[in-house]
């Protein structure tokens, strides 16, 4: 796949679906709880048959570091939860102060930074899978980010246009990643494989955060569609690593 393909699909999944706020109802949530738990089992799956096998094959980093690594993505995700409000695994929480001027700094920036980092495991190999996995992932934290706006006084260029630095964030995250790894960058392509572990750290707690909470007010319920959405993306995922495997 090549550069302008997956920062085409990449930008265009986040932006369409943040200004879709714009046309649709906001209080039917059962569409984007489907989406949400076929694409956190879709990147579950990604990371655990692709990601993590393929960062633990490098000869830069010993195991042990990589492990700590990977330890410390999943805090820092924890982390940066306390600031965006869980709205990257499409929870939307509405600003109930009508013409309230407060602008989200904590959460935009947060969000931002996430999806920064999103963006960097496509340097490396199984570009088609994540790519559509993160697109997926996005379409729900877009809209939920494009409700939270659309309740503050923000006039609707301004969320515009902040729905496009947004959705900027993920192909520009590939793109310094994809410098690093060419070594464009100075010579930091020897912690690639570090970044990579904090990303795949990340990706742990989202789509298993995402799998927690998509779908009834009892969490520890899975209803048949979660489990049709679910099955589904551990299905696709499947696929296309015994494709993968066939193929190499």
């Amino acid at each position: 796949m090549s550069s302008t393909v997956i920062i085409t699909i990449l930008f265009v999944s986040a932006f369409a679906s943040g200004i879709s706020v714009f046309f649709v109802k906001r209080d039917n949530a059962n569409a984007l709880k489907l989406i949400l738990s076929f694409s956190g089992s879709y990147l579950f799956a990604i990371t655990v048959l692709h990601l993590i096998p393929h960062v633990y094959h490098t000869h830069d980093t010993t195991d042990e570091s990589i492990g700590l690594f990977v330890l410390l993505g999943f805090l820092f995700q924890l982390i940066l939860e306390q600031f965006s409000h869980g709205i990257e695994h499409g929870h939307i929480h509405h600003m109930h102060q009508s013409g309230t001027t407060i602008f989200p700094f904590g959460i935009m920036f947060s969000l931002c930074l996430h999806a920064l980092l999103e963006g960097m495991p496509l340097a490396a190999h199984h570009q088609t899978q994540l790519t559509f996995g993160i697109a997926l992932h996005h379409v729900p934290a877009a809209f939920a980010l494009g409700s939270l706006l659309l309740h503050t006084s923000l006039s609707k260029r301004y969320i515009v246009l902040l729905l496009a630095v947004f959705a900027f964030m993920t192909p520009l995250g590939y793109l310094f990643s994809r410098a690093i790894s060419k070594g464009e960058i100075g010579h930091i392509e020897q912690y690639f494989d570090r970044i990579m572990a904090v990303v795949i750290g990340i990706f742990l707690h989202i789509s298993t955060t995402i799998l927690f909470e998509s779908g009834s007010a009892d969490h520890h319920k899975f209803n048949k569609k979660k489990m049709v959405a679910v099955g589904l993306g551990i299905a696709v995922s499947l696929l296309n690593f015994l494709f993968d495997a066939h193929t190499h």
